[in-house]
């Protein structure tokens, strides 16, 4: 279990869709409040899942071959295959774009850009909200099905899992805090790497972990 959620924390902490509308929000003004907003609603979502899921299976893990821990493997199993779907179809999707419909489509991201400088701060919260890689959390809410609450490393695991998806976003806040001069011309160099490499990085994260998930479903669901 451990393994996966490091695997799946790190794949959603580097995302490039949250992590580019985070740089916009910290960007504008009371751009310190509005990412602690982001982040607060971000973390709820990784709490609220976890807990629903612990809920469900009441802090203990279902006996292998059960029916809970066979549909949690095919959900897994379901995700990862849909992760590697979406990735070779933005990587597809790239390779036959032209240099025409990549100027259309940056062009197309500067005025969602402009909302987002706009936010408030409850709109920077519902932004995380609806920027999360929904995904991956679920790839994560299958996972913690495995979860034994009767050991207390179980505690320190998930909440290590939640710091570690939220890591960039903590990190650029904390930057923004402490040493905003020196923060924004990171952002400002951040923003300028993603708007050129976002494609390639959403592809090789979401092959990357599909592919892991995929196939450690199918070895526990076979062996």
């Amino acid at each position: 279990m451990v393994l996966d959620l490091v695997l799946i924390g790190l794949a959603i902490t580097l995302y490039p869709l949250p992590i580019m509308a985070f740089v916009l929000v910290l960007s504008s003004p009371g751009g310190v409040w509005k990412g602690l907003a982001f982040i607060l609603a971000w973390l709820a979502c990784l709490v609220a899942v976890i807990a629903a899921v612990l809920l469900l299976t009441g802090g203990e893990p279902p006996a292998p071959r059960s029916p809970p821990s066979t549909a949690a493997l095919a959900v897994k199993l379901a995700i990862g295959v849909s992760l590697v779907l979406y990735g070779e179809h933005r990587r597809r999707r790239r390779r036959s774009a032209t240099p025409m419909d990549r100027g259309r489509s940056a062009s197309d991201e500067a005025e969602p850009a402009s909302r987002v400088h706009q936010a408030s701060v409850w709109s920077a919260a519902g932004l995380a909200v609806l920027l999360q890689p929904w995904g991956m959390v679920a790839a994560a809410a299958s996972t913690v099905v495995e979860a034994d609450l009767a050991h207390g490393a179980t505690y320190l695991a998930l909440l290590a899992f939640c710091i570690l998806a939220s890591a960039s976003l903590l990190t650029m806040e904390l930057l923004m805090v402490f040493t905003p001069t020196r923060a924004q011309r990171l952002l400002t160099g951040l923003r300028s790497w993603l708007a050129a490499h976002q494609d390639q990085a959403i592809v090789a994260i979401c092959l990357f972990l599909g592919i892991t998930l995929a196939g450690k479903a199918i070895f526990q669901l076979t062996s």
